[in-house]
C-alpha cells in the first residue's frame, strides 16, 4: 500500500460495439442512467477513502444488477437459451486475482470472483464447481428465470446490426495509490454452451499492477485472448517505457483489427485512457480534480484527452 496522496481516478465501461445509432431513445436513456449510476457509486466511495478493490467490486455490481448491460441480470444467452456468466478482478497492490467462468446461478459474478481471490488458493473456478463454491460461500443465488426474463434488451439484435459487446468493467486508482481492475460479462450472444471469452482471463480482459496501470477490456474475446491485451498494456509500459496513452494506442490501432472492441485504463499517476476501434463504447471517467464524463462514443477516433489527476 502506497502513501496517501488524496488523488484518485476511475474509469468504467459498459461495452463497445455498434454504438447508439441503432438504439431508440428509451435504450439510450437507460444506458446513460446506468453509466451515471455506476460512476456515481465509484466516485462516492473514493471520496470517502474506499480501497480500489472495493470500488471495482461495488461499481461492477451496479452494472450486474442493471438489465441494460450484458453482465449479471442483462446477460445474453447461449444458443441453448441459458445464461453463462464470467468475471474477474485483480488487486494491483498484491497481484491477487480471482475469476469465475460459466456460472449459472450467481447474481453477482464479480463478488464470487473476489471470493475466489480471497478464500481459495486458486485464480479461476469454472462451471458447476464455481456454482458449488458460490453455494458454500453463501452468495446470493438466483434461478435461470432471473436472467431469462431480462436478457432481451441485449439479446435481440438484428442480423445486419454491428455487434455490441456489452461487457462491463472498472479500473481504479485510490487515494492510497493502489490500483485495481475488474470485468464482468454474459459473453457473446448465441455462443456455444461452455464458451469462455477474455473477461475472466487475467492478462487478456483484466490486469492491474501498481507499478504501471489497471486495465479492463470489452470486445471480441477470442482476439483479446490471442493478443493478451490487458497484460500487453502493462508490458509496454514496464519494458518499453511507453506512456499509458501510447501503450493503449499501439494496441487499439495496430495490434487489434478495426471493430474489435475497446479498453479503459488508469495509470499509477492517475492518467485515464479510454479508447475503442468500434463505432461506439459506453464509458465514463472521473478524478479528484473534478473532471467527470460519460459517453456512448468518444471523439478523435476513440481517443480521450490525457488526464494526469490533480
Amino acid at each position: 500500500m502506497a502513501d496517501s496522496n488524496q488523488r484518485w481516478s476511475i474509469a468504467i465501461h459498459g461495452g463497445a460495439g455498434g454504438g447508439p445509432a441503432n438504439w431508440d431513445s428509451a435504450k439510450k436513456a437507460a444506458r446513460q442512467e446506468g453509466l451515471q449510476r455506476a460512476l456515481d457509486t465509484g466516485v462516492a466511495l473514493l471520496q470517502h477513502g474506499a480501497s480500489a478493490i472495493d470500488v471495482v467490486e461495488a461499481v461492477i455490481i451496479v452494472f450486474e444488477n442493471d438489465a441494460n448491460f450484458n453482465a449479471g441480470r442483462g446477460a445474453v444467452l447461449t444458443e441453448d437459451g441459458t445464461a453463462e456468466l464470467d468475471a474477474s478482478i485483480m488487486d494491483g497492490a498484491t497481484l491477487g486475482c480471482g475469476a469465475v467462468a460459466g456460472v449459472r446461478t450467481v447474481k453477482n459474478p464479480i463478488g464470487l470472483a473476489r471470493l475466489v481471490m480471497t478464500e481459495t488458493p486458486h485464480v479461476l473456478l469454472a462451471g458447476p464447481g464455481a456454482d458449488e463454491f458460490a453455494t458454500d460461500q453463501g452468495v446470493d443465488a438466483v434461478t435461470p428465470d432471473y436472467f431469462l426474463s431480462y436478457s432481451s434488451p441485449n439479446d435481440d439484435v438484428a442480423p445486419d446490426t454491428p455487434p455490441h459487446f456489452g461487457t462491463v468493467g472498472c479500473v481504479v486508482l485510490d487515494t492510497m495509490g493502489d490500483l485495481a481492475a475488474g470485468t464482468s460479462t454474459g459473453g457473446t450472444s448465441k455462443k456455444l454452451p461452455g464458451r469462455v471469452g477474455d473477461s475472466p482471463i487475467i492478462g487478456a480482459g483484466t490486469f492491474a499492477a501498481n507499478d504501471t496501470c489497471a486495465v479492463s477490456g470489452t470486445g471480441l474475446g477470442e482476439e483479446y485472448i490471442r493478443a493478451a491485451v490487458a497484460y500487453d498494456v502493462v508490458a509496454q509500459m514496464r519494458y518499453a517505457g511507453r506512456s499509458l496513452d501510447e501503450a493503449v494506442t499501439e494496441i487499439m490501432t495496430r495490434r487489434l483489427k478495426p471493430g474489435t472492441g475497446g479498453l479503459i485504463a488508469v495509470s499509477r499517476d492517475g492518467q485515464v485512457v479510454m479508447q475503442h476501434n468500434t463505432p461506439g463504447m459506453n464509458c465514463g471517467m472521473a478524478d479528484s480534480s473534478g473532471r467527470r464524463q460519460t459517453s456512448f462514443a468518444l471523439p478523435d477516433g476513440g481517443r480521450t484527452p490525457r488526464s494526469t489527476g490533480d
